[in-house]
């Protein structure tokens, strides 16, 4: 019913936007005063009376232009083009059809003392420059101590989830750099939500270009989206930023700090935060990017090998969305970039984190055999600790005009520590108890990591030719120690009491090299030549101790282990790269020969592996005139196994749930296959992003089960015949002009086949995942924002043998801002979740509601005082449900309750105008003359 109401309000806003007003579509060329078009000269629609902006384009490789969807009224044309005087035209649509025809604009060049007066006026809020979207930043209104991600909400084209992952015409942003450099390494939340908005002068949209195509010249077709967000001049050379410090009721706390210092072509940041309200920091998907080792591919065309983990058969949904339970974050880092010569510059960062984290998990599981269903009931608590210390660096050196050399680096260091008490329980299929254990299990880890390259790339005379060789290692050491304590009980009367303590090293080496030769062919047509030798080195010494009744220890053989593995491969390969203006074509293929040995303590076998595959690759883009793109990829990739699926040794940290490596592994054989296809109207700023994934992988690596008499579960992976995925997703945004007012529509769907064993039975499964969303944005000008999103899943998994199963969550979210006057501003936000299981008859519902006031004040209103109301319901609650290989299982997870907090954050910004951040608002802008 809910739906359906949503629905309906969306179909009635749209048709009363068509209704309400007759529209034009404007079309034109602009040229110069040879007659010549002007490509990718910005046209702006603007309002007569006060210059904002109504509608905008960009002329095509002719100078031509259309907008379409114009009302009618009392509008003016502006086109701009660099190094040429602004064309101005007063419309006067006619009175009958819905085309106005413009004809030919004719720009005129700006003499030497007009270009000076127009860097001094002010300017357009976009412009387009070849394939870049420039967006002036002072022409889109923020509130005083705004960050960056504020500033990107207000732009045309832009959007930002709940979650500070941004897209620009449908498609995610991968980089986001400052002044064209790495901001704390590449997570775009660490500049997007810590830079004030009021440091930044423009903000740049593009497509880049890979390292290696922008040093060859040829392009591979490889593109990252990528923002940049280019700095004031007078923030090039001053301190800015801010701190913010909050006391809250139930002894809650949370600070944080951004401090820049930018001068002469040196950048140097900090960050800094301590909290215990659950927030995360600055973004640990950087640790795990540096850390490494955690996936690498060698396939067709890219030389990648993946690493799977140990659940990639299944499909895991989590529909919390939130950090559960409890914890206490701190955090700290220091970015530098240096510009040392005009030949080099240098760039790294050093982190510090901390965690603790505190659980309380219930969790039920429904695993289907072949002739009885199996049910786990789970209650634990858990803490777990964790800090770790991180630093890079980049040194880029262009020895001349065709030989460069790049140095990177980077070592961290990480220590954990587990403290979990459990309660298990197994009933059959006539829900008798089968067994429970009572355990605890403690552990203490440390790792020290480090990883190098050197990058080194030659430029022949002939244009095309060029070689480069890329040398990298990686290197980790990695110790833990814990203890096991438990009691499991049988329905059979016997009892079984485990004391142990075990010890493990581990050591992880690796070091690659690749070269690169590329010969030109002539007409853009290009052949590159390729080798890459790799060899990973892994050692795993296991050793597990019983602890009898005296406090002696015992040697536990069955448990303990030593294994060494070493994987190495030749990888040749040839590629054939066309290109043109609209499109380029990459075909090739390689050789790969690969080695996998291995030696386990106390066995007089060691394990010897040697295979050959070929690894084809096809990659192509086609640019169509008028911002749509298509784009398609076709890979081959073998999948290693890990260290851990590998090594035959016996895990018992769960008791009734044992896991054991296999040793006769094979690796797995992907093929993958991609289409994309994107448009974006720069006129009505509607944009629609589509993309389709298949992959089918030969050998693929799943996790078998089988059971004892006392249904005990013994995991072990395991090689079959085939694995197939297909997804798709599209996305549709729109703005509704008359309302102020857009809409994004988005819809996912995903398949994926696979087959698991289950007490050496195949079980062919599919899992079928839809998804839909829905998000509305409404601005009222300087007074009101409000975002309303509804998101929608429902899963379902066929088995072959069990009850098929299907689980739904719903998400709607309401999001408002009231700006008062005097600088008071007002913010709610509220979420209403739903969980439904009819497998468990399980039905969950969760309101959230957050609401704030502040109050910016001091000089420069530097200052903001904010008093907020977090899980006002005290209704939060952390529910993840599963379906995987041969089970589904709910979880529910302790949430941080209600509380109250009062904050104060200031402002560091000496350079600042007093007015600088008053300006315009959603694109005004002012038109000299």
């Amino acid at each position: 019913m809910k739906k359906s109401i949503l629905l309906s309000l969306v179909a009635f806003l749209c048709l009363a936007d068509f209704a309400t007003a007759q529209r034009y579509t404007l079309k034109g060329q602009v040229q110069d005063e040879k007659q010549a078009g002007l490509p990718g000269a910005t046209v702006l629609i603007l309002q007569a009376k006060d210059s904002s902006l109504v509608s905008f384009a960009a002329t095509n490789p002719q100078g031509e232009f259309e907008i379409k969807n114009v009302n009618k009224g009392d509008l003016l044309l502006k086109a701009t083009f660099l190094g040429y005087s602004p064309y101005f035209n007063q419309l006067q649509f006619p009175e009958e059809g819905n085309i106005l025809d413009l004809g030919k604009l004719t720009m005129r060049p700006l003499s030497n003392e007009l270009k000076e007066v127009m860097v001094q006026g002010e300017k357009s809020p976009v412009v387009f420059k070849k394939d870049t979207i420039e967006y002036n930043a002072g022409s889109f209104k923020t509130q005083p101590n705004a960050v960056a991600e504020d500033l990107l909400k207000k732009l045309p084209g832009v959007d930002v989830e709940t979650d500070g992952s941004i897209s620009v015409k449908g498609e995610k942003v991968q980089r986001v750099t400052v002044d064209g450099k790495e901001f704390f390494g590449r997570d775009p939340k660490l500049a997007t939500r810590n830079l004030p908005a009021d440091a930044i002068d423009k903000v740049q949209v593009f497509d880049k270009k890979s390292d290696q195509a922008m040093f060859t010249g040829i392009d591979d077709g490889q593109r990252e989206k990528t923002i940049n967000l280019q700095l004031k001049e007078e923030k090039r050379n001053s301190a800015f930023g801010n701190a913010m410090a909050g006391i809250g009721t139930d002894d809650r706390y949370q600070a944080k700090a951004s401090l820049n210092r930018f001068s002469n072509g040196k950048q140097l940041s900090f960050l800094g935060m301590a909290n215990n309200v659950n927030a995360q920091g600055f973004g640990f998907d950087e640790y795990m990017t540096f850390s490494g080792g955690m996936q690498q591919m060698a396939g067709g065309g890219g030389a990648r090998i993946t690493i799977s983990s140990d659940n990639s058969s299944g499909v895991p949904l989590n529909f919390g969305g939130r950090t559960n339970g409890l914890m206490d974050s701190y955090a700290a880092g220091l970015n530098f970039n240096n510009q040392l010569s005009k030949k080099a510059e240098a760039n790294g960062s050093y982190f510090f984190n901390k965690l603790n984290h505190t659980i309380a998990r219930d969790l039920e599981r429904l695993e289907f055999l072949r002739n009885a269903d199996v049910r786990t009931d789970q209650r634990s608590r858990q803490l777990n600790g964790n800090s770790n210390h991180r630093a890079n660096f980049t040194v880029d050196y262009k020895i001349d005009s065709a030989n460069s050399v790049k140095v990177t680096g980077a070592i961290g260091y990480n220590e954990t520590s587990s403290d979990q008490r459990s309660q298990v329980e197994t009933y059959n299929g006539e829900n008798q108890l089968q067994n429970q254990s009572a355990n605890t299990a403690f552990s203490d880890g440390s790792a020290l990591n480090a990883n190098g390259s050197i990058l080194f790339r030659h430029r022949f005379p002939k244009a095309g030719r060029t070689i480069s060789s890329n040398t990298e290692f990686r290197t980790g050491i990695n110790n833990n120690e814990g203890a096991l304590q438990a009691v499991n009980t049988f329905a059979d009367g016997l009892v079984n009491v485990l004391d142990q303590e075990n010890k493990q090293e581990t050591e992880n080496h690796s070091l690659s090299t690749n070269l690169a030769y590329t010969e030109p062919l002539g007409n853009r047509r290009y052949l590159e030549a390729n080798y890459n030798y790799r060899q990973n080195t892994n050692k795993v010494d296991r050793q597990v101790y019983d602890l009898e009744e005296d406090g002696s220890r015992l040697y536990n053989e069955m448990l303990s282990n030593s294994y060494t593995s070493n994987y190495q491969y030749h990888r040749a390969g040839m590629n054939f790269r066309m290109n043109r203006r609209e499109y380029s074509l990459t075909v090739g293929s390689s050789l790969q020969h690969t080695d996998l040995t291995g030696e386990i303590l106390g066995f007089e076998d060691d394990i010897r592996q040697s295979y050959q595959n070929v690894l084809p690759t096809l990659r192509f883009n086609y640019e169509f005139t008028g911002n749509r793109r298509i784009d398609f990829n076709y890979e081959t990739m073998v999948q290693e196994p890990t260290i851990r699926q590998l090594q035959p040794v016996v895990d018992n940290s769960n008791p009734l749930n044992i896991y054991e490596g296999n040793p006769e592994l094979r690796p797995a054989y992907m093929h993958q296959w991609r289409l994309n296809f994107s448009t974006f109207d720069p006129g009505t700023l509607i944009n629609f992003f589509t993309f389709v994934n298949a992959s089918y992988t030969n050998n693929a690596i799943t996790n078998a089960q089988s059971y004892t008499d006392r249904l005990i579960r013994i995991t072990q992976p395991v090689n079959v015949s085939h694995n197939t995925m297909v997804s798709g997703f599209a996305s549709l945004g729109f703005p509704v002009k008359k309302l102020n007012s857009r809409f994004n529509l988005g819809a996912n769907v995903r398949q994926q086949e696979s087959i698991n064993l289950v007490n050496e039975v195949a079980n062919d499964i599919r899992i079928q995942n839809l998804n839909g969303n829905l998000r509305y944005e409404y601005r009222l000008k300087e007074l009101f924002d409000l975002n309303l999103r509804a998101n929608c899943t429902v899963q379902r998994t066929r088995y072959e043998f069990g009850d098929d199963q299907q689980f739904f969550n719903q998400t709607y979210s309401a999001e408002t801002n009231l700006y008062l006057p005097k600088l008071f501003n007002f913010n709610t936000n509220f979420d209403y979740m739903l969980f439904d299981n009819p497998g468990f008859d399980f039905s969950q519902r969760i309101p959230m509601l957050n609401m704030s006031v502040s109050k910016q004040f001091l000089k420069n209103n530097s200052g903001e005082l904010k008093l907020s109301a977090l899980n006002v319901l005290d209704e939060n609650l952390g529910v993840n449900q599963t379906a995987n290989i041969n089970y589904v299982e709910r979880e529910t997870l302790n949430s941080l309750g209600r509380y109250f907090m009062l904050s104060f954050t200031y402002s560091i910004n000496k350079h600042l105008n007093p007015m600088a951040n008053r300006g315009a608002r959603g694109g005004d802008i002012r038109i000299v003359n």
